[in-house]
């Protein structure tokens, strides 16, 4: 029987993740249906991640092995090449995803799948044994929608968003030079389309050294106006060439 819900995408990076990936994909793989797919694309792990990753005999699970960017931007990139679903949610390796995540995420998609939409869900911060630290990401970090406040103190937290296939087609290709994907990912919907911050808890963020998705703050002025001259300059050049290709078309 046909699901009411769109079918998901989950994309997921990976680079030397086996310490923590098998409680995310324990938490992730329970809440996938029939019709969800699995990306994993790995970055060269020599610690036996992918092992672990085929230990979980989900029928949608895609791996990509043997990819070599040192780099989680384009390691996401390839992953979200590879999806082919109506919704797409990036997973970093180390968090743990709440039961609640993926059916909140299918709610908010029944009506927007056709159009540029993403969302960004709260979560708690723990430390790299699981402790809780602090009890709300948004919080944290002021999270919260707009171009002009994103560009200025990123709040788009990429392993905390899902988004629509018509927002990545846009997305794609990534710049060369983006600070992270998940802030190109926000901007994107936000001009193009609408971003929706969810305060609900739907993960458990793992803050450690060797975290994929960070809180990314570096406060020296120069690299602050280099990043924000560059994110709006990138910005105004999607915008360009979509309005170009439209008179065209």
């Amino acid at each position: 029987m046909a699901s009411k819900y769109p079918a998901v995408s989950v994309c997921m990076a990976t680079c030397n993740g086996s310490k923590y990936i098998p409680e995310q994909l324990g938490s992730i793989v329970p809440q996938l249906l029939e019709q969800d797919e699995l990306i994993v694309s790995d970055d060269s792990s020599n610690d036996g991640t992918l092992e672990i990753v085929n230990r979980f005999k989900f029928p949608g699970l895609t791996i990509l092995p043997d990819q070599k960017f040192s780099n989680p931007i384009f390691n996401f990139e390839n992953a979200l090449r590879h999806a082919k679903n109506d919704v797409l949610v990036l997973a970093d390796q180390d968090d743990v995803w709440l039961p609640n995540k993926l059916n909140l995420i299918r709610e908010k998609f029944v009506a927007r799948t056709g159009s540029v939409f993403a969302i960004v869900l709260d979560g708690c911060v723990t430390d790299a044994t699981g402790n809780e630290v602090h009890p709300s990401l948004f919080r944290r970090m002021g999270s919260g929608p707009g171009i002009l406040k994103n560009i200025y103190d990123n709040t788009f937290l990429g392993c905390c968003m899902a988004f629509s296939r018509p927002t990545l087609e846009i997305a794609l290709p990534f710049p060369s030079r983006i600070p992270m994907h998940d802030m190109w990912i926000g901007l994107v919907a936000s001009a193009f389309g609408a971003v929706e911050f969810v305060p609900i808890s739907t993960i458990r963020y793992r803050k450690h050294g060797q975290s994929l998705t960070d809180f990314r703050r570096d406060f020296r002025p120069i690299t602050q106006i280099k990043r924000r001259i560059l994110l709006s300059t990138y910005l105004a050049n999607r915008v360009w060439e979509r309005r170009r290709s439209a008179r065209e078309g």
